[in-house]
């Protein structure tokens, strides 16, 4: 009886719901902007996926275009490029998450080695710069520092007494300099959330690890890198999650006739078809939804295991 009565007296979820958010206002006004957002430019162009099944004519507009069901999709898996496409996207994110994920790691970890305050912030402050130079300049630097004629790279080898070769119209060199400059560029950033969890661990961990002889190897390994595991495993889960989209704008403009082989990808590859040339918007799109199912697929399997061996996830 007593069960029942507090059932009925029990508010429904609507009148909870307000209630909270009545009571929390500034709290939910000061999110609202970065939810507006995320509606308007995630979730509302979603309505457009619908052209990938559909042959689609901007004359028209979505709504009246025909359906073709996965003739696009048949398309794209029946044209001789897309094995290599999809293989260069793989092989691409494979090598750039197998080095920028870690070396942020090591990073974080030998500038908490510093003991003067200034010496870190100096350090920091030259490994975050590369992070907000323009991408096109980047690759201007690239190009310059490569070049055979009148770059740095030139005269080195000519100094050795070698003939330089043009290395950005080399296939099997395109993986190596798109992975280097990604850690030269996006290293010190990267590695800010770990410096931070860093200086939140206790100090009196540090100072016991030091009572009980541990060695400066055995403190990063008992104490640090226990520390930024779940930081670790959340990021390792969200670049699962974006492991087929790979950087257009830098593949793009490292791209050339020679390096083709290598440096053609998924996003490269919709651009020139959806954007270059003839339009075929409705081709491009059934590329990009392939691409975001994979991204979904690995992103959904990587949190799964996560979360069934180890004790953290992001759901």
């Amino acid at each position: 009886m007593n069960e029942g009565k507090e059932r009925k007296a029990e508010k429904p979820f609507h009148e909870k719901a307000l209630a909270e958010i009545s009571a929390n206002w500034e709290l939910y006004l000061f999110v609202l902007p970065a939810v507006i957002s995320v509606l308007l430019f995630n979730y509302l162009p979603m309505y457009g996926v619908q052209i990938a099944f559909k042959n689609f004519i901007p004359a028209k507009g979505i709504a009246g275009s025909a359906w073709v069901g996965l003739r696009w999709f048949e398309r794209f898996f029946r044209s001789y490029q897309w094995l290599a496409i999809i293989k260069n996207s793989v092989v691409l994110s494979f090598y750039t998450l197998l080095y920028t994920f870690p070396l942020p790691i090591v990073f974080a970890i030998l500038v908490n080695q510093f003991q003067s305050q200034r010496a870190k912030k100096i350090i920091q402050t030259v490994s975050y710069a590369p992070h907000f130079v323009s991408t096109v300049v980047v690759v201007g630097i690239i190009s310059l520092f490569l070049s055979p004629s009148t770059g740095m790279y030139g005269y080195i080898t000519r100094a050795l007494g070698v003939q330089p070769i043009n290395p950005l119209g080399e296939s099997s060199m395109f993986r190596t300099i798109y992975v280097g400059s990604e850690i030269w560029q996006h290293m010190g950033w990267q590695s800010i959330i770990y410096i931070a969890t860093l200086s939140n661990v206790s100090p009196e961990l540090i100072d016991a690890a030091r009572v009980d002889g541990a060695s400066s190897l055995q403190k990063i390994w008992h104490v640090e890198l226990p520390a930024m595991r779940s930081t670790m495993t959340i990021l390792l889960i969200l670049s699962f999650g974006s492991l087929m989209s790979v950087g257009f704008e830098k593949a793009y403009l490292l791209q050339n006739p020679q390096n083709l082989a290598t440096s053609e990808i998924i996003a490269t590859y919709i651009y020139k078809v959806g954007l270059g040339g003839t339009p075929q918007y409705s081709y491009s799109a059934a590329i990009g939804l392939i691409n975001s199912v994979v991204n979904v697929v690995l992103l959904l399997l990587f949190n799964g295991a996560s979360r069934k061996f180890g004790e953290t996830s992001l759901f």
